[in-house]
């Protein structure tokens, strides 16, 4: 057992997961997974539960069943709130752990740019929480509008924040859900007629893709009644409304339910302020996902800033974080075999998001693809990275339900109406 060390990795998100896989192999490690919550989720289809398409359990999957075979991995359900890397320590609560090495895996949050009096006004869409609360606002304001026809304009207007993918899919989604999916379960009220905008600061949606694809994006989303206002920067939220700074100047919307899909920020450590962070809150790394003074310690994925060879910070996506998890997992089997770090090298597989059925934008290294083919490289990529057999059937399944019939199978409202006593 001396010859044994301890790997501890922070989130059981995409990198953590990769590193577990691949250092589990490693039987002269030791290797302890803490999350705060039990499962890994895949967060690109959360606007999928967001919308009422796929249900929790399609897209989560218990940490335990994904290590059960993994005999020197233990899963630990808590939260660290501080790191001591001169003592080689994390803190849980009132108890420490001993690592050897680190991997800090955290993951990001909703982020504000500063304005955090602007959360209790929106919702974000990181946590299957986000996911289930915007569900059942989304449907209760269906419900609602049904039940007071003359207030249906009010009601059914939905305002959603940022023009990256998680705002593009989160907008055609809901179009498709209220033009189409319930547009014939209501008797009361016309859902088609929902007013879904889509608010973005800079000039274009997808502002990381290639401009002809932002464009195409804009003009299918316009297609499906969503109003896209580009450079339109928000000024301040409050109560069902948005006050916002346009070229003709400044306006208020207002708004039923307001989604926030513009920026997020790392998840912070707390108690660890010698960590050296950017404005986003992410671990400055090395060439080697490391800190410089303590090699050992390893940020991947959302929490951490590395930069690629040009001095731009690597993106915040799920690719990103798999293959830094697989190099760190890699590096620290060869450094025990005495070898030498090779510098991360990120390989650019593609970016891609969906508009809705049928339609979707791809950007590959050397092509790119839009409408119905990007939209199968879509459905394809995102079937083989979903993780758990089960998983992959349960969604596949049901994007073939909703294709056919244009049926949504998770429209299950949980809490029942409460009237208050006179």
């Amino acid at each position: 057992m001396d010859n044994v060390k301890h790997v501890v990795i922070i989130g059981a998100g995409f990198g953590g997961l990769q590193a577990v896989k691949k250092l589990s192999k490693n039987k002269n490690l030791r290797i302890s997974l803490i999350d705060r919550t039990n499962h890994h989720l895949f967060q690109p289809l959360l606007y999928q539960v967001a919308t009422a398409v796929l249900s929790p359990a399609d897209i989560a999957i218990p940490s335990r069943s994904l290590t059960e075979n993994m005999k020197n991995v233990t899963v630990f359900m808590d939260e660290v709130t501080g790191i001591d890397k001169v003592n080689k320590q994390i803190i849980l609560g009132n108890r420490k752990m001993s690592y050897d090495y680190l991997i800090i895996s955290a993951g990001s949050r909703t982020g504000y740019f500063g304005h955090n009096d602007w959360k209790k006004y929106s919702t974000g869409l990181k946590h299957l929480t986000d996911a289930l609360e915007i569900r059942k606002r989304l449907l209760m304001s269906f419900e609602q509008a049904e039940n007071n026809p003359e207030k249906s304009s009010g009601l059914m207007k939905y305002v959603i924040i940022g023009g990256g993918p998680t705002g593009v899919e989160l907008a055609g989604s809901i179009a498709e859900l209220s033009r189409f999916i319930i547009r014939k379960d209501f008797r009361n009220i016309d859902t088609s007629k929902a007013e879904i905008i889509l608010i973005e600061g800079g000039p274009d949606l997808l502002p990381s893709f290639n401009r002809e694809l932002s464009v195409y994006t804009k003009r299918k989303l316009e297609e499906r009644g969503v109003n896209v206002m580009l450079n339109t920067r928000v000024q301040n939220i409050e109560e069902k409304k948005i006050f916002v700074k346009t070229s003709e100047g400044e306006k208020s919307i207002d708004a039923n339910i307001i989604i926030w899909a513009a920026g997020v920020e790392s998840v912070y450590i707390e108690n660890s302020p010698e960590i050296k962070s950017d404005r986003q809150n992410r671990i400055e790394v090395n060439s080697y996902c490391s800190l410089d003074e303590y090699p050992e310690v390893f940020a991947i994925g959302d929490i951490a800033n590395f930069r690629d060879e040009n001095g731009k910070p690597l993106p915040g996506v799920s690719p990103v974080a798999m293959q830094q998890g697989r190099y760190a997992a890699r590096t620290i089997t060869d450094e025990l075999k005495g070898r030498p770090r090779k510098p991360f090298r990120y390989f650019f597989k593609g970016s891609m998001a969906t508009i809705g059925r049928k339609d979707a934008v791809a950007e590959f290294k050397f092509f790119r693809l839009t409408g119905f083919l990007a939209w199968l490289s879509w459905l394809f990529i995102h079937l083989i990275y979903q993780v758990g057999f089960k998983n992959k059937i349960s969604i596949l399944i049901t994007w073939i339900w909703s294709y056919l019939t244009f049926g949504a199978g998770a429209r299950v409202i949980q809490e029942p109406i409460r009237r208050r006593k006179t």
